[in-house]
Order: structure tokens, then C-alpha cells, then sequence
């Protein structure tokens, strides 16, 4: 039995970890990585098997203990973290001193060809530690239009980003969660490779647009604007300079780049298809008014 770290554990993809860990069956041991345990022990709950532990990416004094103990780590970079060396080097560090030899890093389709995304980064520092590793790379997550572009939506009735008329390949987190658990169950079967994981639809965000407002009372139209104008909109929201930078990188980049290789690992490894962009409108439709 081993004893399973999951990082960014109040989060949508960390808690869908735990979520499908605690739903299958898992014969491991969960350690819920959080900054406050008392907040977060409402949230787990109902989750037997789920211990919790204090962790923040940002108070390097919480690696040690968190990491006591450990064998596997489910790693991810929270969005407002940009700046790879100050943050993640010591925490890389700290997983090798601990002898943490497994880890799943939640990367991001294409991060091997952009140098300057950080999950890149993170990816080469993983490698460079000379950590066995499986790197779940998966494409753009369908709760961005619930997260991250849900405030526009709702005050603006639009969706503003420089993405133009690139394609994006969408999947849901619940898949990415089912997906990352079967590889911390089962690391040894996957161990130094990376996956792709998507859905099964390409689509840029104009399509998108009309599939929501197919399904919504209020309609939403897609803005495409510059990266500069993008950046001073943002700023002037208050959003902070690293996760500007990072949006324009994910939502500007993809205009110059293929469109999006489609992969058949999830139904693969659960004989399920993954969620379609219209069944998560339908699902989640009730958020977008």
C-alpha cells in the first residue's frame, strides 16, 4: 500500500483526484494536500479514506511534513503561479530529498514544443531530478468556461480572449480526475512516459459560443482581442501579471500552432467516452445565466 500526496486538493482537478480515488476503490493511502485544514474538512468530509495535511506551493516550510512519509505525488501548478524557480525548484527539491521517486505531474497538452508555458518548465525539473515521473498532459479543460471566463460571461455576457479563431481541443476535469487516478493506482504501468489526454471535438470559441447559446436563455458572444488589449482589460480588473501572462500564452499561442492531435487514452483505459462540449453545457448550464 502505498501513501498518495495530492497537491491543489480543494481545487476542481485535485478534488476530482480524490473524488474518483475515494469512488474506486483505491487500496492506498489518500494524503489531501491543503492550506487551512479546518476549511477543508467540511469539504472532504465524505471522504473516508482521505487524510489531510497542510501544504501551500508558496510557504516552503510546509513541504517537509507534507511530504513525510510519502511514495507517490499528484503535482499540479496552481494557475497564479508563473515563476517556476522560486516557487517549484525547492519544492522538486524537497520531493527528491523525501526519496518521493513517483510523480504525476498535471501537465498540458503541447507543453513539450512551448518553451515558455511553465508547465514546460516544470516538466524539464522534474526530469532533471532525475524523479520517475508520468506527465498527464491534457487538453483545455471545458471548466474554464465555469472558473476563469465565468465572470465575463456572467456581467459582460461575453467571453473576451485572444484566441481568434484557433482551435481547442475540450475536456472535462471529471474526466482528467478518473484519468489521474488510475495512474497514481497504477503508476509502475505508466512510469516515465506522457500522455495526451482530450476529448473527442476541436473547436474554437466562436463554435463554443453558439453551443451555449443553443442551450442558455441569456446569450454570450466571443470577443477576440489583441494580447495587449487583453492585458490591459485584465489589469485594470485586478487580475495579477503572472496569470495574465499565462492566459495570453494558452489562449494566444494555439493561433500559430496545429490544431490540437485528438487522443483515445481515456476511453482506452475506462472504456468510456470522454464528456462532450454540449453535454457539459447541458450539465452545467444552470452556472452561465
Amino acid at each position: 500500500m502505498k501513501k498518495i500526496l495530492i497537491t491543489g486538493a480543494t481545487g476542481n482537478v485535485g478534488f476530482e483526484v480524490i473524488r474518483f480515488l475515494e469512488k474506486n476503490g483505491t487500496p492506498n493511502t489518500i494524503i489531501a494536500g491543503v492550506r487551512n485544514i479546518e476549511k477543508a474538512k467540511n469539504l472532504f468530509k465524505d471522504f473516508p479514506k482521505t487524510c489531510l495535511v497542510r501544504f501551500d506551493f508558496e510557504q516552503p516550510e510546509t513541504f517537509d511534513n507534507a511530504l513525510k512519509g510519502i511514495d507517490t505525488i499528484f503535482l499540479l501548478r496552481p494557475p497564479h503561479i508563473a515563476d517556476i524557480e522560486k516557487y517549484f525548484r525547492p519544492l522538486i527539491q524537497k520531493i527528491k530529498e523525501h526519496k518521493v521517486n513517483e510523480v504525476v505531474f498535471l501537465s498540458v497538452q503541447g507543453a513539450e514544443k512551448s518553451k515558455v508555458i511553465p508547465h514546460n518548465k516544470i516538466e524539464k525539473l522534474i526530469q532533471e531530478y532525475k524523479l520517475d515521473y508520468v506527465f498527464l498532459r491534457p487538453s483545455y479543460f471545458m471548466q474554464n468556461l465555469t472558473t476563469t471566463l465565468l465572470k465575463d460571461i456572467k456581467t459582460k455576457r461575453q467571453i473576451i480572449l485572444p484566441s481568434g479563431r484557433a482551435k481547442f481541443n475540450w475536456i472535462d476535469i471529471e474526466n482528467i480526475g478518473e484519468t489521474a487516478a488510475v495512474l497514481l493506482n497504477k503508476f509502475s504501468e505508466f512510469r516515465n512516459r506522457a500522455i495526451e489526454l482530450t476529448g473527442y471535438e476541436n473547436l474554437d470559441f466562436y463554435k463554443v459560443v453558439d453551443l451555449l447559446n443553443a442551450s442558455i436563455k441569456r446569450p454570450v458572444r466571443f470577443s477576440s482581442v489583441s494580447p495587449f488589449e487583453f492585458y490591459r482589460i485584465k489589469k485594470k480588473e485586478g487580475m495579477i501579471k503572472g496569470m495574465i501572462i499565462v492566459m495570453i500564452m494558452l489562449h494566444f499561442l494555439p493561433r500559430f500552432q496545429k490544431e490540437p492531435v485528438i487522443s483515445d487514452f481515456y476511453e482506452k483505459i475506462t472504456g468510456k467516452k470522454p464528456t462532450g462540449i454540449s453535454e457539459f453545457i447541458e450539465r452545467e448550464k444552470i452556472k452561465f445565466e
